[in-house]
């Protein structure tokens, strides 16, 4: 080939090349930035890493209370009957006619009070052999577990006034009222706790000689040795406190309640 010839096609060659050339590829895009990762909720970081420091922090629970001690008692709780008791009855013209009958009904017929019924039977016909805090005693088998029913509870409620019976007098086969009044002794109802330490500074001598009822005292409970408790446990099952009467007998409680209606469910 002529040099003229060879430049000729060596410029055409080149322009040739220049104007096919590519354009040039975008720059690639940058990688997408990875997911950011989901911080845990509070409550998964108190229960992971901050658990053993939650622990530490808590509160020490308190102890288990102590069950708190309840009656279960068979007996029903009720209160003495109002025309029962003397302090009411001795107001009304026929009120101790009325207790002695109502009293000769449901416990028998002690000669000389009251209207005896068919086959009458006396109170002492109906009197049984028991113990009351450990001591013997006898006392009409209707009221009986009226009484049982006080020990319960004497046991279950005065454990902090500890005291310790020593004499129990129950039926009476006399009357040591006067005046038409008969004592509840003879119908079996009736109980003394502690005669000679627990006072009826109502009384008759030598009862009423007594040292403690000349001492001054704010109430009643003060004159006898018998915690306060143990008269609230008899009247919880219908019994009645002397204390409360004129008599001021501390010693004496009686059962003026509904006897039909002691044992629960009876």
């Amino acid at each position: 080939m002529r040099p003229l010839a060879f430049l000729f096609f060596a410029l055409g060659a080149l322009a040739a090349c220049a104007g096919a050339a590519p354009t040039p590829a975008p720059p690639p895009a940058p990688p997408p930035a990875p997911a950011p990762t989901s911080a845990p909720a509070l409550s998964e970081v108190d229960a992971s890493a901050d658990a053993g420091i939650a622990a530490d922090a808590a509160p020490t629970p308190p102890p288990e209370a102590l069950p708190v001690p309840t009656s279960t008692s068979a007996c029903n709780e009720q209160p003495p009957q109002d025309f029962l008791i003397r302090s009411n009855f001795l107001k009304e013209k026929d009120g101790n006619a009325r207790a002695i009958q109502w009293r000769t009904d449901h416990y028998g017929w002690f000669r000389g009070f009251g209207r005896p019924g068919t086959d009458a039977q006396p109170p002492s016909a109906s009197v049984i052999d028991m113990t009351f805090m450990g001591l013997p005693v006898k006392m009409h088998r209707k009221v009986a577990p009226a009484l049982r029913c006080v020990e319960e509870d004497i046991k279950l409620t005065c454990a902090d006034h500890p005291y310790t019976a020593h004499a129990l007098a129950g039926i009476r086969f006399k009357n040591t009222y006067r005046g038409g009044e008969v004592t509840n002794h003879i119908f079996g109802i009736a109980i003394d706790v502690d005669p000679a330490i627990n006072t009826c500074c109502g009384c008759v001598p030598p009862w009423n000689d007594a040292p403690a009822c000349k001492r001054p005292a704010k109430t009643e409970y003060d004159r006898m040795s018998m915690p306060e408790c143990w008269v609230h446990a008899f009247e919880r099952y219908g019994f009645y406190w002397l204390g409360h009467d004129v008599l001021r007998d501390t010693m004496h409680y009686e059962f003026l309640g509904d006897p039909d209606h002691i044992v629960k469910g009876g």
